[in-house]
């Protein structure tokens, strides 16, 4: 697994590539999303792009990662999720905790458009896959 880090003004965009398997990945990838929270970082995009395989590691960095972002008022954003890294998180219900968007140019606009509007959004739900602002 590398992990490569951009920013766009205010968002840190955390792009993963290769396989997302136990080992080492998840404890780094933990640390990585601290490290930046802690730096001030409060909007967050994770982009799968690169991942074509998702493991219970891969679902404990994310559960992880969202009770760390939520606690801190991160806005995180999942983007460019293939079948496979989707339905293994429908089939754990944990997509429904998760803002997804198709890619990171939209999850860009979406984390722009929260800061103008109310700064919130709703996670995916099961009836409808694509996240909505809160009224």
């Amino acid at each position: 697994m590398r992990i490569e880090v951009k920013f766009h003004d205010d968002v840190a965009a955390v792009h993963l590539s290769g396989k997302f398997l136990a080992g080492g990945d998840g404890p780094f990838l933990r640390q990585k999303v601290k490290d930046l929270i802690d730096a001030g970082t409060r909007k967050l995009i994770i982009d799968f792009s690169e991942v074509p395989y998702i493991d219970s590691t891969g679902l404990g960095f994310l559960a992880g990662t969202h009770v760390t972002a939520k606690m801190a008022g991160v806005r995180m954003i999942l983007t460019s999720l293939n079948a496979h890294v989707r339905n293994v998180l429908e089939g754990v219900q944990l997509i429904r905790f998760f803002t997804v968007e198709e890619n990171e140019a939209a999850a860009l606009a979406k984390l722009k458009e929260a800061s103008l509007g109310s700064g919130e959004f709703e996670p995916v739900s099961e009836k409808d896959p694509k996240p909505q602002k809160r009224p």
